[in-house]
């Protein structure tokens, strides 16, 4: 029996992947410690682990909205709220992991104080990422290129000073890329298929790409068109009641059913009387809409797509972020999607007509979900975790 201990950050999307995981270590009669955020203490607990609030010591969450814009903007600031976050749990991680004694430290990609505690205390280590694996090769997919090198030379004197502060409390750091960065020794847990990853073959064997973790549905959708438009921006940058609008005004009284999922940053009241064929939500099941649904419009984030694909449901792409910008690019690269370049009712009925009398888009998409379902899974995530604990 191993002792593992898990980081993350506060984000459905980032934890739910980790879950299975936690679940078959569980079941395999390991320990798991969960270090997250009250807002995810319900789920990891359901997992079976052992739950550990942050909350008290994330920088973050402590941002004014004006200062959370500049997260992921500005390499600078974001690296200063990732070194105070980090020397925040400094005192508190290191002396529960000299307590406890984990074999194993796995940790978000993005929550680097996993890694860096890691590095110091001389634990094995295992990044679990969420998102694309990212080298020199990846980053090119991800638009990360020579404009992003030049805004981080920029901003390296404020970087060079904020890793100092992780050096003088005994971090063995000697970059931000030691960090944020995974290189080829680093073992690798990527949720997704080498399939659908960019430049797959450019990774070590380090890396294991194990599949999107995809949870059962808790809800049955009812069919009431031969085809389903499902509309979801995701759980944060969703504050769209423009695009809303425009998506009712256009599919109003068509032969399509849409399931439109607004999140609670807009009010559903707002929309007056609804077409027969549309239904408005806060929230629905995605998972049992994705069942039944024959196009996504989606923000491309990382879990979404993972979860469309993995239906073998094309996507109408409309990404907020680089991030998303990225898997936008990849998905439209294996021609499974149709980026959606003018939010007009002219320009999303044109893209949802092509998507729907093109074979190939489904065709494409059916493709990556076998390749999907063909991975190893949470089994061979725990499979990994615990190679690492035993060498």
């Amino acid at each position: 029996m191993s002792k593992i201990v898990f980081f993350c950050i506060p984000a459905h999307g980032h934890t739910n992947p980790t879950l299975g995981v936690v679940r078959e270590l569980v079941s395999r009669g390991h320990q798991v410690w969960y270090y997250s955020y009250n807002i995810m203490r319900e789920k990891i607990e359901s997992a079976g682990a052992t739950f550990v609030s942050c909350d008290d010591y994330d920088m973050e969450q402590k941002l004014t909205p004006k200062d959370s814009v500049r997260v992921g903007k500005d390499l600078a600031f974001s690296t200063k709220i990732l070194v105070d976050t980090t020397l925040a749990l400094d005192d508190k991680v290191c002396e529960d992991m000299k307590r406890l004694k984990p074999d194993c430290i796995v940790a978000d990609s993005m929550a680097v104080w996993g890694k860096a505690i890691a590095i110091k205390l001389g634990i094995p280590f295992v990044s679990s990422t969420t998102t694309f694996a990212f080298n020199q090769y990846s980053a090119k997919i991800m638009k990360q290129g020579i404009g992003e090198l030049v805004r981080m030379l920029i901003s390296m004197p404020k970087i060079t000073k904020n890793i100092k502060r992780l050096q003088d409390k005994g971090y063995p750091i000697k970059s931000v890329l030691d960090i944020i960065q995974n290189d080829d020794n680093t073992h690798t847990i990527v949720y997704t298929s080498s399939d659908f990853q960019p430049c797959a073959d450019t990774f070590s064997d380090k890396y294991v790409f194990v599949g999107p973790s995809i949870r059962p549905a808790t809800d049955k959708i009812v069919k009431t068109k031969e085809k389903l438009i499902y509309i979801s921006m995701g759980t944060v940058n969703n504050d769209m009641m423009p695009l809303y609008k425009t998506c009712i005004t256009t599919l109003a009284d068509t032969e399509y059913q849409v399931i439109i999922s607004v999140g609670n940053l807009v009010s559903i009241n707002e929309f007056g009387k609804m077409p027969e064929n549309i239904s408005v939500y806060e929230h629905v099941d995605q998972i049992a809409v994705l069942q039944a649904a024959d196009i996504f419009l989606s923000h491309c984030g990382m879990n979404s797509v993972n979860e469309s694909l993995y239906f073998g449901v094309p996507l109408l792409m409309l990404p907020q972020t680089a991030e998303q910008g990225g898997v936008a690019e990849r998905v439209h690269q294996l021609g499974a999607g149709i980026k959606l370049r003018k939010t007009d009712g002219a320009s999303i009925i044109y893209a949802i007509n092509k998507l729907l009398s093109v074979n190939s888009y489904k065709d494409n998409a059916q493709k990556i979900s076998w390749s999907f379902r063909q991975c190893v899974g949470s089994k061979g995530a725990a499979d990994k975790i615990e190679q690492v604990c035993q060498d």
